[in-house]
């Protein structure tokens, strides 16, 4: 027998933003949020990968180059209200492979700091005064393990930037935590979640895949839905009191 009591969800029609949506993560993430009741406008860079992902998720979008602060700046003109949860899954390794430091060119090391830094900042900067008005708001970087250890890419500039993307997350926590906005960073571990990882795991052949398996607690890979689940957590109401974190979504890592 059906309940005439109306089932809440946990966002009430909040307004979102999800960037990076033509990666898994960042299409799962939406997905999840959209699900349990926030009115999510997803981007990534403009093209037919970013409209066939909003097909997809039957999602508004506006393209934008995330790492151009004009354009973050057009994108935020264009939503039809400010998001009070804004979430920075925009980034990766942009195709790159691992290479001697002294062999990656300066183009290189640039690119993947626009994708995964800079972005998250434009964002902030973009966002952070509307949520200081309503007195609420929750921004959510995507991390990695690589910002905590030497990343597995090999990839100079990809450590270094998910490093700095966690150092950015903990400074913005502590600017904006007395406006009532919180702000976390999700890093995940090995997740297949598009091309690029992939490529990465296949490279490891059969015993590398063993080998990295054996070294995680659940004997597992992640999925991009575990880390839509702690994203949601994050945004939630019920995490008000969370802060300047960097959770580690990973399976545990010996």
């Amino acid at each position: 027998m059906a309940s005439d009591v109306p089932i809440m969800t946990d966002f009430d029609g909040t307004p979102a933003l999800v960037t990076g949506v033509v990666g898994g993560i960042g299409a799962a993430i939406a997905r999840d949020l959209a699900a349990k009741g926030a009115r999510v406008t997803v981007t990534d860079l403009p093209g037919p990968a970013l409209t066939a992902a909003a097909l997809l998720l039957g999602l508004p979008a506006i393209p934008a180059d995330l790492g151009n602060r004009a354009d973050v700046m057009r994108l935020a003109a264009a939503l039809p209200d400010a998001p009070l949860i804004v979430v920075s899954a925009a980034g990766g390794v942009l195709g790159q492979i691992g290479a001697p430091v002294e062999d990656v060119p300066e183009t290189d090391w640039h690119s993947i700091f626009a994708a995964n830094v800079d972005s998250a900042f434009f964002l902030a900067q973009a966002f952070a005064p509307a949520m200081k008005a309503a007195g609420s708001g929750r921004i959510i970087t995507i991390s990695s393990g690589a910002g905590l250890r030497p990343s597995l890419t090999g990839i100079q500039a990809y450590a270094a930037a998910k490093h700095a993307l966690v150092g950015l997350t903990r400074q913005l926590a502590l600017e904006l935590g007395p406006d009532g906005i919180t702000v976390n960073s999700v890093a995940p571990g090995f997740v297949l979640s598009n091309p690029n990882s992939q490529k990465q795991w296949d490279s490891y052949g059969a015993a590398g895949q063993a080998a990295l398996l054996s070294r995680i607690h659940t004997r597992r890979l992640g999925t991009p839905e575990d880390i839509a689940n702690a994203v949601s957590f994050l945004a939630a109401p019920q995490a008000g009191w969370i802060t300047g974190q960097v959770i580690s979504v990973d399976g545990g890592i010996a």
